[in-house]
């Protein structure tokens, strides 16, 4: 990453809403077994693989570079000090050495924010753990990734055989830097090639690249973003016919009586998950057979994230209910939706989400299951057309805008605001695919693969799930004076989901016919 990349306005928005209390970074536990005959030191080899690959994924060595007086998004930018001995750690694991120790010892990690003075990732190696077990858990900001780019790093740290292999780093290119009279006749070039784009509203979305002096000083900023508000200009004018049949997609929606409901069961209640989080976190994890959730999905005829969100609900509703705390109005959960294209793995943020009834109020889990997908088809219907609009306002730049949201989101954060405004939702649920194959990393088998995902004030639960191989592994985190122990929502989950297996179980007489 030798130019100046400045970060997009859904990036920069993980940065600009980062407290103390909230934490914008994203991570996993990951648990590899050792060959019985391993004889290496885990944590060397290990680290000696990502250093020879750090190629793969350039975001790994840049570092932010702030705007002069915070006027504009800040880019990313080579760390010319970049040593991975500041990324990569040895953990150390107390007795006994165990999956919940690691577990407790991530939610105390996780709630620590990055240094923003280095690239925004680290590694903690643990080794020393029962049955030849070591653990991973990463961190890296969600300014830098989403979801769909971490499987392009998930390249670059696994293989498919127990031998790494050998990624050879591309060929250095010298690019040289613009002189003024270059950007100046880049610009005339550009300038008219704008005005010979008709404004073609069934073609794609028209766009122009303008030259950048990507320079740092607080006249060149002021230069790059009028440049980029130009850019901005022609792909918004260009895209208004798509924009307005949105907007009329969704007053259509709205004005339809039978969409009424639909809104309404969007509407979240209260509850004690819906407050202000502090500055600990509690987190755990949790393992299903994904082939097994895979048949429920299709006895049901539902999808998989149908199955993932009744679970989700399922163990909520007993935890509130043990709490005396379930309200009578069902709950909902913000579910994340991916906007990236098939093969597109840019390391940033391409995301969008909708909010879902979960059902917490219907007591018999085959019906809340279908209520849920019921719920959920009419919840995609409802957000759809909004999706054509991300795009284009996912990108909008407006000077000074940094420093104007860091007050208010500290402001929000500080003034315990989501103690007393209605919850947008009432927790998140998030189902990111994972690879099928067994994957290795520096010769260990990696067995399990836990996210580590975002509690925010107002939506202190986040139920994030990947899946590997043939299970689906659940990373359950909280903010700590919420649910101090988010272990017992873990322990809820298989007997959930074997209530569901039985309600979608065929009769007995059926079974016994069969046989």
């Amino acid at each position: 990453m030798s130019d100046a990349k400045k970060l997009s306005s859904m990036d920069a928005s993980f940065l600009y809403l980062e407290t103390p209390e909230m934490p914008m970074h994203v991570g996993s536990m990951a648990i590899f077994r050792l060959p019985d005959d391993y004889k290496g030191d885990f944590f060397e080899d290990f680290k000696a693989m990502i250093a020879s690959r750090l190629h793969v994924a350039p975001i790994l060595k840049a570092r932010l570079e702030k705007a002069p007086l915070d006027i504009d998004h800040p880019s990313w930018v080579e760390d010319d000090q970049f040593d991975i001995d500041r990324h990569i750690f040895r953990g150390s694991l107390p007795a006994p050495h165990d999956r919940a120790t690691l577990e407790r010892l991530v939610g105390w990690m996780h709630a620590k924010l990055l240094n923003r003075a280095r690239p925004l990732w680290e590694f903690y190696v643990f080794e020393g753990m029962k049955d030849n077990e070591i653990g991973l858990y990463s961190k890296m900001h969600h300014a830098c990734i989403d979801g769909g780019a971490g499987a392009a790093l998930t390249s670059m740290i696994y293989d498919v055989t127990p031998i790494p292999r050998t990624i050879e780093p591309p060929t250095a290119r010298a690019k040289a830097g613009q002189e003024p009279r270059d950007i100046a006749a880049n610009l005339i070039d550009s300038y008219q090639a704008l005005w010979r784009q008709p404004f073609d509203g069934s073609a794609a979305p028209k766009s122009i690249d303008l030259p950048r002096s990507g320079k740092s000083d607080l006249g060149s900023i002021l230069f790059d973003n009028a440049m980029f508000q130009i850019e901005s200009a022609v792909k918004f004018a260009s895209g208004i016919p798509t924009m307005l049949k949105s907007v009329s997609d969704v007053v259509g929606k709205i004005s339809d009586p039978k969409a009424r409901d639909s809104i309404a069961s969007m509407v979240s209640p209260s509850t004690i998950l819906n407050k202000a989080i502090s500055s600990e976190r509690s987190f755990a994890g949790v393992s299903i057979s994904l082939s097994r959730a895979k048949a429920l999905a299709k006895q049901s005829g539902g999808k998989l994230n149908d199955v993932v969100l009744a679970l989700s609900s399922g163990v909520v509703r007993r935890y509130l209910l043990q709490q005396g705390a379930l309200p009578t109005k069902s709950m909902t959960a913000a579910v994340p939706i991916s906007l990236r294209e098939e093969g597109n793995t840019d390391a940033n943020n391409q995301v969008f989400g909708m909010i879902c009834s979960i059902a917490t109020n219907i007591e018999d889990p085959k019906a809340r299951l279908e209520a849920i997908i019921a719920q959920s088809t009419k919840s995609k219907e409802m957000s759809h057309p909004l999706r054509a609009l991300m795009p284009q306002v996912s990108n909008v730049s407006m000077l000074g805008a940094p420093i104007l949201v860091q007050i208010m989101a500290l402001l929000y954060s500080r003034s315990n605001l989501s103690d007393v405004l209605p919850p947008a939702a009432n927790i998140t649920v998030s189902n990111v695919p994972g690879p099928r194959q067994t994957l290795y990393a520096a010769g260990a088998e990696l067995l399990h693969i836990f996210p580590v995902s975002i509690s925010t004030h107002g939506l202190a639960l986040n139920i994030t799930v990947q899946s590997y191989r043939d299970q689906l592994d659940f990373g359950f985190i909280a903010g700590a004076n919420i649910i101090p122990h988010v272990q017992i929502l873990c322990d809820m989950l298989p007997v959930e989901f074997a209530a569901l297996e039985a309600a979608f179980a065929p009769p007995a007489d059926l079974k016994s016919a069969a046989s």
